[in-house]
Parts: structure tokens; C-alpha cells; sequence
């Protein structure tokens, strides 16, 4: 076997980035500290073809060297947006239909592996602060809380980590 070049991928350009059909997902970044954290979300955005991106609170946006470092240009390909308050996002996105996804580990949260989202239906998922997570207020208001089962020792995953975890699951479930 032997690995691919990158001329070799298959990629589209970002200018057709901007116009194929994009998977019906937002992510909403809730107060996210780090800007490499930042980075890799639009990185996996793009490789999954996400909606668009709202930066919430004290998220950093582009340009931005640190999160240029990780995003590799993804920044240019995914639509994003600074939205100053995640609640009054959450709301927003509510009165237009899109059911709202709090990724937290909180009471009668819903598994991911169980969860399946329903066709035709337009997600965001909102994904927390390093440290406290996703604000218990924007808990409150999503639709649901969806939680990715972990058996080890450790609290919780890395923010991107965990963002890649739901986008892909998502992903799949959307597709088929």
C-alpha cells in the first residue's frame, strides 16, 4: 500500500467549498479559550463540510496567527461568524428551526451513540469552555444535551477532540 500525495486527494478548491451542499450542521463555540482549540474546529468543519461556525464570547476569530496554525486555511473555506452572546444565539437559531444540541455532561442527558438525528432537521451543536464547559444557562435553553459516554478516569475530552467525536458521529448519521 502506499500513501497518497496531497495532489493526489481529491480535494475541491474553497471557492467550491463555498458552493457544494454542506451537511445541516452549526457548531457554536461557547467561550472557548484557546485559539489552537479554535483552529482545529474549523479544521474538521471543513473536512466534514459543516455549515458555518458562530464564535461566542471571548472565542478569538480570524486572522489570527495561533488559529491559522491549526486551521491550515480553514478559516477561508467554513462560514463563520462573532456572535458576542451564546444565549441569545441559541434563541436565534431556535425561532429559525434548528434544533439545539448542548454537548455536556449533565441529568438526563442523551448518549451520543443513541442519539440520531432525524432527516430534514438542521442541528447546532454547542460545544463549552476548556474549563466550564457549556454555560448553564445555554444548557437550560438547547433542546436537548447530548453526552459522549466515557469509561475512564478522566473528567472529559479536549474540546476539539470532543468536537470531532459529534461532528463525525453526526456526519455519518446524516448521510446514510
Amino acid at each position: 500500500m502506499r500513501k497518497l500525495k496531497n495532489n493526489e486527494l481529491g480535494r475541491i478548491s474553497v471557492d467550491e467549498f463555498k458552493t457544494v451542499k454542506k451537511t445541516p450542521l452549526i457548531v457554536v463555540l461557547d467561550n472557548i479559550r484557546s485559539l489552537n482549540n479554535i483552529g482545529s474546529v474549523f479544521r474538521t468543519s471543513d473536512a466534514f463540510l459543516i455549515e458555518k461556525i458562530y464564535l461566542c464570547g471571548i472565542c478569538a476569530t480570524p486572522p489570527n496567527k495561533d488559529i491559522h496554525k491549526t486551521a491550515l486555511g480553514a478559516t477561508e473555506s467554513v462560514a463563520w461568524e462573532y456572535v458576542e452572546d451564546t444565549l441569545e444565539l441559541v434563541e436565534k437559531l431556535k425561532a429559525e428551526n434548528v434544533k439545539v444540541l448542548a454537548i455536556e455532561q449533565a441529568e438526563n442527558s442523551t448518549k451520543l451513540d443513541v442519539f440520531y438525528p432525524k432527516k430534514g432537521e438542521k442541528y447546532a451543536i454547542v460545544m463549552g469552555n476548556e474549563v466550564k464547559g457549556v454555560q448553564q444557562k445555554v444548557v437550560t435553553a438547547s433542546d436537548l444535551v447530548i453526552e459522549i459516554p466515557q469509561l475512564g478516569t478522566k473528567h472529559s475530552l479536549n474540546i476539539s477532540v470532543t468536537t470531532g467525536v459529534v461532528i463525525w458521529d453526526l456526519f455519518t448519521k446524516i448521510i446514510r
